[in-house]
């Protein structure tokens, strides 16, 4: 029998199931991280570096010490001391098909270390150099404000570029030139003799800059050691419980069985909880060294400063076409700014294998790079790294088919890798599973009405408005952590349960993973519970990032279903007084040919108690399967949106937006619809109004809250229309691709391109993201100045 369990037909996977977990969250039952408490806890304060590049010459802490309530003061000798290690961060991707990054010279990559405190140097605004414990949070904070921090200022870098000026300052004497990653992709021979050869080049260059996740939880942890039994309890949200056990044991010096993580339900994470926070390893060191729990919540200033943040590239490419527009090759150069410290290479490499798009580009080089600066550490953020490469190849392609003069959509389908090709092997080797490309941007069209655009410009404009149309097609990937594991227990009591590491912040994996499991059980969806999120159950698990979850859960429940259905033969041949060989498992039913009796699995379980189990089926109907994928898979779609701007003030409004996506097996078609709703509007949000500004003379990060940093917001949104295309994926048994972040991958793309679609009368061909109404604004009046 084949190791993965499918049945005949699905019933519960692929409707639309309303989510399990939402009465316990709407009625607020939900355990996030601030709702845990411990008697006799105190709480943390962190003392943060003004400046964002100090050197750290005196900390006097004694006035701090002496005043009421303080428990204790910590600093980064102290954590030298105590024989702390930096956070074991592993920045480079580790599965077989991720894009390979290499230091300079093909080296090593160095990151720098990331201890809890620095004893020497803060290399950005916000970094922690001091810590305070206090019987309260308020007298935690009256000392924090009481230590005396003597810096002595270093010169600073925080933009991308600029940290490969030869005289830029450096944060780490091991990358004296900023540089941790240089690395060459493609065929650079090819790519050369297509360009000498080609009739048309195309060059244009992106700054993609930084936002931050912004999630509705704020950053908490609770951390608690129990001298009776030497064991650390660490309460904190995260994108991965069982990661984090790992890497903070590592700095704790202890083994892993010694510290529990608990991580329920968590309030948002698109990838900046993916790594663990210092004050993680803070508060579970404090907590043994004081004898009581320590917490910490941040303020959500403090979260702007120091959550980890999200893209930041600059990118050059340029296009070689033949004189009938066909793509002939493509150069890149991407330059990825980490921050201070490394943790994590994710956009860079995922956004490296993609930079082709969705379109047959025979030859093509890139030259990734990654550099420190002297800015909070940047991390996978939503799309990690793939919105950012789509954005360049579909501008790009925009601005082709305007120097040659040729319809945007038809340069496109003329250059879209056709289904026959599948799969496809992109030019710098990654390899595409499955996809209709040009059907989906076929039926994008469809539904945005793309042929009535002409007259609703027309209507626009009677009311003073321009009205701009925007396309963009997408291509991205899922790989993700390789290991994942599942435990199923059958229970006596009517119930299962389904032990899993990857874990939700919001996506509804306590829906979607038991439709799955009740379908190859052939039970009612309502009997299945999802156990996750703490490490003393769940052992093995990569967590919920790369749009890996749903893909990696129902492999793996697969999986184990097949071993359970063959143990439950098994234990039904016992019941049924036959052989194992004799029993069927069919429409969900245990049955012989020698017997009138059948069992589902609940009615099973019930029966073990009467029968006598052998030493192998002791523990019942109970099986624990673990798998390794390393396949990747790459969903795409098309989005469209129109936007008008008001040429008198800059404002705009999206009117409509349109995508279709390719997901593979869709689960549950509302959590999916809910998912590209969700997407669009972080994508949108990044193309009209987020910004992690920092202020060039000074380093001072200027978003500090959300009188800074706009938000996208209901009102700012249209009503969006959205297919879901179901080409299955030939890498995994469900052809399941992913679902979660395909709606921001092309949405700073489509955005700004209707922004200039709008604005090309004035001869405007590009804008910076955000474009903000004075950005538009600005832009208007320099191309009037210009004429």
């Amino acid at each position: 029998m084949n190791e993965h369990a499918l049945p005949a037909e699905f019933h519960s996977v692929g409707q639309p199931v309303r989510r399990k977990e939402d009465l316990r969250l709407l009625t607020g039952q939900g355990r996030f991280s601030d709702d845990f408490s411990i008697d006799g806890q105190a709480y943390a304060a962190m003392v943060r570096s003004p400046h964002p590049h100090a050197r750290i010459v005196r900390i006097d802490t004694t006035k701090a010490k002496a005043m009421p309530g303080v428990l204790g003061v910590y600093i980064g000798a102290d954590v030298l001391a105590d024989g702390l290690t930096p956070i074991p961060h592993t920045p480079v991707p580790a599965t077989r098909h991720d894009m390979k990054l290499t230091g300079p010279g093909g080296g090593k990559v160095f990151a720098g270390p990331h201890f809890l405190l620095p004893a020497d140097i803060a290399r950005h605004v916000g970094e922690a150099v001091a810590m305070v414990v206090a019987a309260t949070h308020a007298q935690a904070l009256d000392a924090a404000e009481a230590i005396e921090v003597e810096y002595e200022e270093l010169a600073f870098v925080t933009g991308t570029e600029d940290a490969l000026a030869p005289n830029a300052p450096a944060l780490w004497k091991e990358a004296p030139d900023n540089v941790l990653v240089d690395t060459i992709f493609g065929d650079p021979t090819a790519t050369d003799r297509a360009f000498a050869g080609a009739a048309n080049v195309v060059k244009m260059e992106f700054n993609i800059g930084r936002v931050t996740a912004v999630p509705i939880e704020l950053r908490s942890s609770l951390g608690h050691y129990d001298a009776g039994t030497d064991r650390y309890t660490l309460y904190a949200g995260s994108g991965s419980a069982v990661k984090q056990k790992q890497e903070l044991a590592a700095v704790l010096g202890i083994a892993p069985a010694k510290l529990r993580v608990l991580s329920y339900d968590v309030g948002g994470n698109f990838g900046s909880r993916n790594r663990p926070y210092v004050e993680f390893g803070l508060v579970l060191w404090a907590s043994k060294k004081l004898g009581r729990p320590v917490k910490y919540t941040a303020t959500r200033s403090e979260a702007f400063l120091t959550d980890y943040q999200g893209r930041d590239l600059v990118t050059k490419v340029e296009l070689a076409l033949s004189e009938s527009g066909k793509f002939l090759a493509m150069r890149a150069d991407n330059i990825s700014n980490v921050g201070a410290r490394c943790v994590s290479l994710s956009p860079l490499s995922k956004g490296s294998g993609l930079i082709t798009g969705s379109y047959n580009i025979p030859a093509a080089t890139l030259r990734a790079r990654a550099v420190f600066t002297n800015t909070m550490p940047t991390n996978a953020y939503r799309s990690s790294g793939r919105p950012e490469v789509t954005f360049a190849i579909e501008r790009l392609i925009d601005q082709a088919a305007h120097l040659l003069d040729i319809d945007r959509v038809s340069l496109r389908r003329r250059n879209l890798v056709r289904p026959s090709a599948m799969p496809y092997q992109n030019a710098v080797g990654m390899t595409y599973d499955s996809g209709t490309y040009e059907a989906n941007m076929d039926l994008a069209m469809r539904i945005a009405d793309w042929d009535g655009f002409k007259q609703r410009k027309r209507e626009a404009k009677k009311r003073g408005k321009l009205l701009g149309l925007g396309l963009s097609n997408y291509v991205e990937s899922s790989i993700g952590s390789p290991r994942e594991r599942a435990e199923i227990t059958v229970r006596p009591e009517g119930y299962v349960h389904v032990v899993i590491g990857t874990q939700p912040s919001g996506q509804g994996h306590e829906t979607s993973f038991a439709q799955v499991a009740a379908d190859l059980l052939s039970l009612p969806v309502d009997v299945v519970n999802i156990i996750l999120g703490d490490t003393d159950i769940v052992s093995v698990g990569g967590g919920s990032h790369s749009g890996r979850s749903m893909r990696h859960a129902a492999t793996i429940i697969s999986k184990a279903a097949g071993e359970l259905i063959i143990k439950g033969k098994k234990i039904a041949a016992l019941a049924l007084d036959t052989s194992p060989d004799k029993v069927e498992f069919k429409d969900g039913r245990f049955s012989s040919p020698a017997s009138n009796r059948s069992f589902d699995f609940l009615e099973l379980a019930k029966e073990i108690p009467r029968l006598t189990l052998p030493a192998e089926l002791k523990d019942g109907l109970a099986v624990a399967a673990d798998h390794e994928m390393h396949d990747p898979v790459f969903p795409n779609g098309c989005a469209i949106c129109e936007i008008e701007v008001d040429p008198d003030t800059g404002a705009t409004e999206i009117t409509r937006y349109s995508a279709v996506d390719d997901v593979g097996r869709c689960i549950n078609p509302l959590i999916v619809h809910g998912q590209t709703h969700g997407g669009i509007a972080q994508g949108v949000g990044q193309a009209l109004w987020e910004q992690c500004y920092i202020e060039p003379s000074s380093g001072q990060p200027l978003s500090g809250s959300f009188m800074d940093y706009a938000m996208p917001r209901s009102t700012t949104l249209p009503s969006f229309k959205t297919k879901i295309v179901e080409v299955l994926s030939p890498t995994n048994p469900l052809g399941i691709k992913a679902g979660g972040e395909g709606g921001t991958t092309p949405a700073l793309a489509v955005v700004t391109s209707a922004i200039i679609d709008a604005l090309r009368d004035y001869g405007i061909r590009d804008i910076l993201m955000p474009a903000t109404p004075f950005a538009i604004w600005q832009a208007i009046q320099s191309a009037k100045a210009a004429k």
